[in-house]
C-alpha cells in the first residue's frame, strides 16, 4: 500500500479552507500555461481531451483515459484531477477496478458521475449511483493513495433539473465517503446555497461555463472549488473557427492581429519563462 504523495496532500489541504479555480487544460501545452498563471491545482476535462482527438465528449476509450492522465499528471508539479466521467463502467465492481488503475497514475483527485448516457433514463438508479461512489471510495482506501473522491450528479445537465434529488444524491455521496460534491449545471445562487448547506462541512465544487457568477460570489456563497470543464477549450475553439471561417468565407486574416506572437509562446515554453 502506497501513502498519500506530495501532490495529494496538497490537494486534500486546498479543500480544507477558502475558495480556489481549478481550470480544466486539455493536453500538456494548456497545462503548462495554466500553472505558469499561477492556479495551485488544475483538473482534466472529458470533453476537451476527446476535442483534440477529433471526437465528441464521452467517446474515448478507458486505455485513451489512462494514458491521457498519465501524461498529464506528469507535465506539472501542482495536483491534477481527473474528469472520470462515470468510472468507464456501469456496476460498481468494475468501477473499483478502473479507479483502482486511474488513482495509480499520479492524479490527486478524480471524480465520478451518475449519469448513464442513456437519454430515456439519464442517472443511474439511486441506489446504484451511491453503491458506485462507495465502490470508488472503497479502491482509493484499498491502494492508500489518498486520491481525492469527487461524487458528482448530473441531474441539471441530463435532463433532470431536479434541485432536491440533486441535493439527495449528493448527500448520499458524502455519506459513502466522497470528498467532495459536484452538481454541474447549476445556475443560481439560491441553488448553490443550497447545495453547501445540504453537504457542510463536506467542501463543494461548482462549475461555470459561462459568465453567470464571479469567484467572489462562489466564496461568500461557501463553495470551495470551481472548475470550468470544457469552457477554456471552448473558448480556444471559438478563436480558432472564427479565425478559419474568415479565411474560406472572406478570404481575409483580421482574427490574426489578435493573436498571440509565436515569441510569447515560444518564451512561455522555454524553462524558466512565464506565461504570455
Amino acid at each position: 500500500m502506497q501513502s498519500p504523495s506530495p501532490a495529494v496532500q496538497t490537494f486534500r489541504k486546498l479543500h480544507e479552507s477558502g475558495c480556489f479555480v481549478i481550470p480544466n487544460p486539455w493536453d500538456v501545452g494548456s497545462a503548462k500555461l495554466l500553472v505558469q498563471i499561477g492556479f495551485p491545482a488544475l483538473a482534466t476535462t472529458s470533453s476537451g481531451f476527446a476535442w483534440t482527438l477529433g471526437r465528441a465528449d464521452n467517446s474515448i476509450s478507458l486505455d485513451q483515459a489512462f494514458d491521457h492522465l498519465r501524461v498529464m499528471s506528469a507535465s506539472v508539479d501542482v495536483p491534477l484531477n481527473a474528469d472520470f466521467e462515470g468510472g468507464f463502467a456501469e456496476m460498481p465492481a468494475g468501477v473499483a477496478a478502473n479507479v483502482a488503475v486511474a488513482a495509480a497514475t499520479g492524479i490527486a483527485g478524480l471524480s465520478i458521475e451518475d449519469s448513464t448516457g442513456n437519454a430515456s433514463s439519464p442517472l443511474y438508479d439511486f441506489e446504484l449511483a451511491v453503491d458506485r461512489v462507495a465502490a470508488a471510495r472503497s479502491a482509493i482506501d484499498a491502494a492508500g493513495t489518498g486520491v481525492i473522491l469527487t461524487g458528482r450528479s448530473e441531474g441539471f445537465i441530463a435532463g433532470r433539473p431536479d434541485l432536491a434529488e440533486t441535493i439527495r444524491r449528493l448527500t448520499a455521496y458524502a455519506e459513502a465517503r466522497a470528498d467532495c460534491l459536484y452538481a454541474p449545471g447549476l445556475q443560481t445562487m439560491a441553488d448553490i446555497r443550497a447545495v453547501v448547506a445540504a453537504v457542510h462541512p463536506k467542501p463543494v465544487n461548482v462549475l461555470v461555463g459561462s459568465d453567470f457568477t464571479t469567484v467572489a460570489e462562489l466564496r461568500d456563497a461557501g463553495v470551495r472549488r470551481i472548475s470550468v470543464g470544457g469552457a477554456l477549450a471552448r473558448a480556444a475553439w471559438t478563436g480558432f473557427f472564427n479565425a478559419a471561417r474568415e479565411i474560406a468565407d472572406h478570404g481575409s486574416f483580421t482574427h490574426f492581429a489578435a493573436a498571440v506572437p509565436g515569441s510569447r509562446l515560444n518564451a512561455a515554453f522555454t524553462e524558466g519563462q512565464s506565461a504570455p
